[in-house]
């Protein structure tokens, strides 16, 4: 059972100006809470305070302020959030408790009106309603991020395997060349030997063997340099080659890329407001609407007039032809109305409340309108910065690469005029050297070239065993970091399989509490003949567009049995009134345990529960008291009278 971390510490509350509220400060305790009251003593206007001071706007100001205000003090912290009228709608300033309400208006604040509590009598897609809290867009980028990782370290481990299987000739080349050296080295120390036999026979000739010995280790060193030159040229050429492969593969991807011009972004932000503005609007109507209608229905049902009676004493003469007259006109049950003080039909007052219910749900379906299409255009506003984000950084790695071939065409053009230079030294000092050559001194001018060609020699094998010794280095670094890319790619499959379920679990998460909960509430509260209430997963082709595809669906099953035993499956518009409260209530639990609300929402508040009897009303409340730190319920005193002595009970609010 998930139950809620203990906080332990009244929640004090100051609130002026909300819902039908002048002034009045409250202190909640933990545990549960019960507001009792008979109708229109501001008992929802205390529950719509506790909802302003977690964050939500779903609050009415008082019909004669022209601000509010609500003040939270919890846990050492105070929380103040300010109501002012802004024309037909209210605005909201200040910090509430909760930096996200959505959520919690969803799951925790289980007013009348709640979408979630309705969802089931109303017929909506429930499944709908649970996932609304999920950005399935941003779980798919994840995924797709996740993925392109999963690629790049993919293609890495394979290009490890690839050059793992060049260590064998690598190292067998390797080994040549050691061999190679070690030859060239004998034959070399054998050279010297007969350089110095030789040097015994032109002793006298001392001074000109010293000057050619001078002009060979000159072109000696001049004819490495002009080796090195050449090797720094192929490498400088492979850079470049390998330079323009990489520019013209980001110049593809470029080009592959959609325009997506910054304008576009601000036009985006613009609408994006625009929409947030109108969703305001429309939620303070739809709020205000609903505080008329159910100031409206408690008068109905009071049946309380004689507080206006000298209205209509007072105002007998201007009642005639007046706005109310007009509209509703005279009928035989006639009452004095309380917002102009005439006299007319009750039944008149009956269809004009029902007329504000049908223009409350235009405005809801209309609100759900915007928040949709406010959703796609925050997906539409990511999609294009990613974008573009992706094209500025293409375009950076596009201009460095310029940059770098620049750079690299200026070395290789000093590189060939070195190289033309060096050239010409080592002709210049073959031909002195010829001219040194005589016939004394054929023979050991010959066998001191061929010393110097042997140094040559062996300097340019040192080269290549040096390369060939980094390149095995290299590979063998290579795999050692193979081992962590394994285990990275371990860990990026995990997060892979937690995206990919999510929403499967999220979904199935939802229905296995609302059917463990509805099973254990109807056991409780023991309803005749209904055996079971159950939500069933189910994918269904459905048309989207000019496309069918698979969507997943939560279908509402509800079970009874007959006189005789026998067992059939019934419909949700056959629930009697309380069955289908305790339903939606039940639903309600299952999203707040399944985005686990009960972690970061300390208060569920609950009210207009008269359709369930008092018994079932204090074991409903006994049930959900386990999975709120702070839970507040609305009553009528009868059905308060049912709840346990020690339950904190607000009389006067």
């Amino acid at each position: 059972m998930n139950q809620p971390e203990q906080v332990s510490e009244r929640a004090e509350f100051s609130v002026e100006n909300i819902g039908g509220i002048d002034s009045t400060q409250v202190s909640i305790p933990p545990g549960v809470t019960v507001l009792t009251g008979k109708n229109a003593t501001n008992r929802t206007s205390f529950l719509q305070s506790i909802m302003a001071a977690m964050g939500s706007d779903q609050a009415t100001l008082k019909g004669d302020a022209e601000d509010g205000r609500v003040q939270l003090n919890l846990q050492g912290k105070t929380y103040e959030r300010t109501l002012t009228r802004a024309g037909d709608s209210v605005a909201f300033d200040g910090d509430g408790y909760l930096d996200d309400p959505e959520v919690a208006d969803l799951f925790a604040f289980l007013l009348e009106t709640n979408e979630a509590r309705q969802s089931v009598a109303r017929g909506d897609d429930l499944r709908e309603i649970i996932m609304r809290p999920v950005d399935i867009k941003d779980i798919k980028n994840r995924i797709r991020e996740l993925e392109d990782q999963k690629d790049d370290i993919n293609d890495e481990l394979a290009t490890i395997e690839d050059r793992k299987t060049d260590i064998p000739e690598l190292e067998q080349r390797r080994q040549r060349i050691q061999d190679q050296i070690q030859k060239k080295e004998d034959e070399l120390e054998d050279k010297e030997a007969e350089i110095d036999e030789s040097n015994q026979d032109v002793e006298s000739s001392r001074e000109e063997q010293e000057e050619l010995e001078e002009k060979l280790d000159e072109l000696r060193s001049t004819r490495s340099e002009l080796e090195s030159t050449r090797r720094q040229i192929e490498t400088q050429n492979e850079s470049v080659t390998s330079l323009k492969q990489e520019q013209s593969d980001l110049e593809d991807e470029l080009e592959e890329l959609p325009e997506t011009p910054m304008g576009d972004h601000q036009h985006l932000e613009t609408e994006i407001e625009q929409l947030r503005e109108k969703r305001q609007a429309l939620n303070s109507q739809v709020s205000d609407l609903q505080s008329l209608i159910q100031y409206n229905e408690e008068r109905l049902e009071d049946e309380d007039y004689e507080v206006l009676e000298t209205l209509d004493e007072t105002n007998q003469s201007k009642s005639n032809g007046s706005p109310t007259d007009e509209l509703l006109g005279n009928g035989d049950e006639s009452v004095t109305c309380w917002t102009c003080g005439s006299t007319v039909e009750r039944e008149q007052i009956e269809d004009t409340v029902e007329r504000l219910q049908e223009r409350r749900q235009d405005l809801v379906e209309e609100l759900n309108d915007i928040k949709s299409e406010l959703e796609d255009l925050k997906a539409t506003q990511r999609e294009a910065k990613q974008q573009q984000n992706e094209r500025e950084q293409i375009e950076r790695k596009l201009s460095d690469i310029e940059d770098e071939l620049e750079s690299r065409d200026a070395q290789l053009d000093s590189l060939k005029s070195q190289r033309e230079e060096l050239t010409g030294d080592v002709e210049t000092l073959e031909a002195d050297v010829d001219d040194l050559e005589s016939d004394d001194f054929e023979e050991v001018l010959s066998l001191h070239k061929e010393a110097n060609q042997l140094e040559f020699e062996i300097d340019s094998l040192e080269s290549d065993l040096e390369e060939v010794s980094e390149e095995i280095e290299e590979i063998e670094d290579m795999l050692d970091r193979a081992d962590d890319l394994r285990e990275e790619r371990d860990k990026l499959l995990e997060q892979l399989t937690d995206e990919r379920t999510k929403i499967d679990q999220i979904e199935a998460d939802a229905v296995e509490e609302f059917n463990e909960h509805m099973d254990a509430m109807l056991e409780i509260l023991d309803y005749e003949n209904l055996d079971r209430i159950w939500i069933e997963r189910v994918e269904q082709t459905v048309r989207e567009g000019r496309q069918k595809v698979d969507k997943t669906v939560f279908d509402l099953h509800i079970v009874r049995t007959t006189e005789n035993g026998a067992a059939y499956e019934d419909t949700v518009e056959h629930l009697s009134e309380s069955e289908r409260e305790v339903t939606g209530l039940i639903f309600a639990l299952a999203g707040y345990l399944v985005h686990d609300l009960y972690e970061t929402v300390p208060f569920m508040l609950v009210d207009s529960l008269e359709a369930i009897d008092s018994d079932r009303i204090a074991q409903l409340v006994e049930y959900f008291e386990d999975y709120a730190e702070y839970l507040v319920v609305a009553l009528l005193p009868e059905d308060a009278q049912a709840l346990d002595d020690d339950v904190n009970r607000v009389t006067a609010i």
